[in-house]
């Protein structure tokens, strides 16, 4: 028969319970902050101003403090410190757990298990350091490698590969070299990659796309998304009737854009995120969409 929790025997445990039996192990949260910026996909980096990888860039993160705050807790909170955010803009913010990574050897401390976090928004704000960071910035994905580390091949902003599909084909868009951005630190650039393909692929099943975007927004913006952060570009056409097509994706708000339309046409209609949770059927990918048959 299982005991109930908090009897005498439980509490005589406790109070004899001595955790330094344990090899010590810490707790970190760290964040791969995605937003559009100047119409390229940028992330949230810090150079870390102390010791270890002292010089280079990070996500930004830190340690969970113990009894005081959860990981979602001490994820918006270190989000907040390099953004400036208050809890009302943090509102606004989608943060989602992205993995953990536990390799006894990626922090040279100590053993440090890292709890990583994604999270995207439309318009965040100009980076500010917080904590003992010496520097923040906003930094191109595509100019740090899957690795973390800059292209070496050299300047290849696009490199011409045809794609087909429902959306049509284009130029590929390749990750181009930034020296600047140097080697990231522990082993940020694979959590780094693990959030950019988390992105990319919740975009393809989910209308999170949207949450890179304000209230309203139209159909050509909403495109624009897809195209930087899928990194190719998509037939302005075939998109609009698929996500017309998608029940729930978006809605009509009844208005038009304030800003006059293409080439003399009529002002593009305005729309707002729809109820739906799950896309179906999803917008694949165009290389995935390839694929299918």
């Amino acid at each position: 028969m299982t005991e109930p929790h908090g009897t005498q025997a439980e509490r005589d445990f406790l109070a004899e319970y001595d955790p330094r039996a344990f090899d010590p192990i810490a707790v970190t949260v760290d964040v791969v902050a995605l937003t559009l910026r100047a119409g390229r996909l940028q992330v949230l980096a810090v150079e870390r101003g102390g010791q270890p990888f002292a010089g280079h860039w990070a996500l930004p993160g830190g340690f969970v403090r113990s009894g005081r705050e959860s990981l979602d807790e001490a994820a918006a909170r270190e989000l907040a410190e390099e953004t400036g955010l208050d809890a009302a803009a943090l509102g606004r913010v989608h943060l989602e757990q992205l993995g953990s990574y536990g390799s006894p050897h990626r922090d040279p401390r100590m053993h440090v298990v890292s709890v990583a976090y994604l999270a995207f928004a439309p318009g965040l704000p100009d980076a500010q350091a917080g904590g003992d960071a010496a520097g923040a910035g906003w930094l191109p994905v595509e100019a740090i490698s899957p690795t973390g580390q800059p292209d070496e091949a050299g300047p290849r902003p696009f490199e011409q590969g045809r794609r087909t599909g429902t959306y049509g084909g284009g130029a590929v868009r390749r990750p181009g070299p930034d020296s600047a951005t140097g080697n990231l630190a522990f082993d940020h650039g694979v959590i780094l990659a693990d959030g950019l393909e988390r992105a990319r692929a919740k975009i393809e099943y989910t209308p999170l796309a949207t949450a890179f975007l304000g209230e309203t927004f139209t159909i050509t913006e909403l495109r624009e998304v897809y195209e930087t952060v899928w990194g190719a570009p998509l037939h302005a056409g075939n998109f609009h009737r698929k996500v017309l097509s998608v029940p729930g994706f978006v809605e009509s708000t009844g208005e038009t854009d304030s800003r006059p339309g293409s080439r003399g046409g009529p002002r593009a209609r305005l729309y707002r995120a729809g109820d739906a949770r799950l896309l179906h059927p999803a917008l694949l990918r165009p290389d995935r969409e390839a694929g299918v048959r």
